[in-house]
């Protein structure tokens, strides 16, 4: 994360130069305009990275927050976090005052704002290499943050800025994200990335491969079965994609509730599925995702991509690509539970060996008969591979469960968005 510190702190001292110059009514020859870091390609690098940080640090694990706690995938330790204990309580004790909601609000919007300058500037470089580059990372910042509001919200913005928003259906933020990919990867085909831009960004992130995966997440969510396939099958399933951290900028989720013991942890063994379809006690992992504290309550604690401050979180996993594949298979028009059975069992029967994130359950192959219940094994494997991951509410409502699995269906918006924007819609009833 070094790179990151110096190329924010660059980015943000130009800035503050300028603000300052601005507060005392004259102009300084030294220092650049946000006009000017928008035009060079390592002002534009320092600001992508920016975008990063305050994605990884804020929207992500608030998503990852809200959504166990909805989903039953974690419990709350301390009733005194006012917004979890909303969250845990559900229903209409979510409201528009809740903080953790608020904070992934804003900050994906400011993410996706600060993605299109990116983006824009990018265009106007003579480096078409390291343009491409640039667009492809910021898009899969915007791309994430676009659909994590449209996974959690009835209806997103359609643009950002200062004026009144206009919204558009949370679909149809999922078909934004996709359109965003595309333009990425075609920018990226004409001009490959180069070996500049490579070397200047943060090490974890693969960029073709993670836009790939992100247009198959978000085709999948938005029901374009043949395109999720298709994107799918384009992921090299040997690389992954992390947001990495260090000492200085530690993974947020063990920084706030694997480290302190205070927020939340997991359910149990269970993973919060019912008893129908919650997880063997052979499934391998269930050890992977959770560790037993022997001694002090609660026994389940959060273990895997949380265990300590310099544990990467992925971006997408492998596992999750092969699950698209089966629910795409089996959820096309003529669906194709033969070729379903076999992806679903590629990851039932995965080995951690096998897997680039170290993720195995490591089980017999299954052999579930009807349309149904291979959807709803895929939906069971969805919840265990895919643990903590911010998907399990969108998953909820696209397999049908009941609502009695989860606390809310879609969540109220922010007092500060109503209160500055006429255009907000009614908050939904659950």
């Amino acid at each position: 994360m070094k790179k990151i510190t110096i190329y924010t702190s660059f980015a943000l001292l130009l800035i503050l130069a300028s603000i300052t110059a601005c507060k005392k009514n004259f102009s300084n020859p030294n220092a650049a305009t946000s006009a000017q870091v928008l035009a060079s390609a390592k002002g534009l690098m320092g600001t992508a990275i920016g975008i990063q940080r305050t994605y990884s640090l804020n929207v992500a694990p608030g998503v990852t927050d809200a959504v166990g706690l909805l989903t039953n995938e974690s419990f709350l330790l301390n009733a005194g976090n006012t917004s979890e204990l909303q969250l845990t309580t559900g229903g209409s004790a979510v409201d528009g005052t809740n903080a953790l909601l608020g904070n992934i609000w804003t900050t994906a919007n400011k993410c996706i704002y600060d993605a299109n300058n990116v983006i824009n500037g990018a265009a106007q470089l003579g480096d078409k290499g390291y343009a491409s580059g640039l667009t492809g990372y910021a898009t899969i910042i915007k791309a994430l943050s676009i659909g994590a509001l449209s996974t959690l919200w009835e209806k997103v913005p359609d643009t950002t800025g200062v004026n009144a928003t206009q919204f558009v259906d949370r679909i149809q933020g999922f078909n934004k994200a996709v359109a965003a990919i595309d333009k990425a990867l075609a920018t990226i085909a004409a001009n490959p990335i180069s070996t500049g831009f490579a070397s200047d960004m943060p090490a974890g992130m693969d960029i073709v491969n993670t836009l790939n995966a992100l247009k198959a997440r978000y085709s999948l969510f938005a029901g374009n079965y043949s395109a999720a396939l298709a994107s799918a099958n384009a992921v090299d399933l040997s690389k992954k994609s992390t947001f990495n951290f260090d000492a200085a900028t530690p993974n947020p989720v063990y920084n706030t509730a694997t480290s302190t013991n205070n927020l939340y942890q997991p359910v149990d063994s269970t993973l919060g599925l019912p008893a129908a379809i919650a997880p063997s006690t052979s499934d391998k992992r269930i050890p992977f995702y959770t560790a037993i504290n022997p001694t002090i309550n609660p026994r389940f604690r959060l273990n895997g991509f949380w265990n300590a401050a310099t544990t990467a979180i992925p971006v997408y996993f492998p596992g999750e690509m092969t699950l698209i594949k089966a629910e795409a298979y089996a959820r096309q028009s003529t669906p194709d539970l033969v070729n379903a059975v076999t992806e679903l069992n590629k990851v039932v029967t995965k080995k951690a060996a096998q897997d680039p994130l170290g993720l195995g359950a490591d089980l017999p192959a299954v052999a579930p008969a009807t349309q149904a219940d291979v959807l709803t094994e895929i939906y069971r494997n969805r919840c265990i591979e895919l643990y903590l991951s911010g998907m399990k509410l969108e998953d909820m409502r696209r397999f049908g469960r009941p609502t009695a699995e989860r606390k809310r269906n879609l969540l109220p918006y922010p007092f500060r968005e109503r209160d500055n924007n006429p255009n907000t819609p009614a908050d939904p009833g659950f």
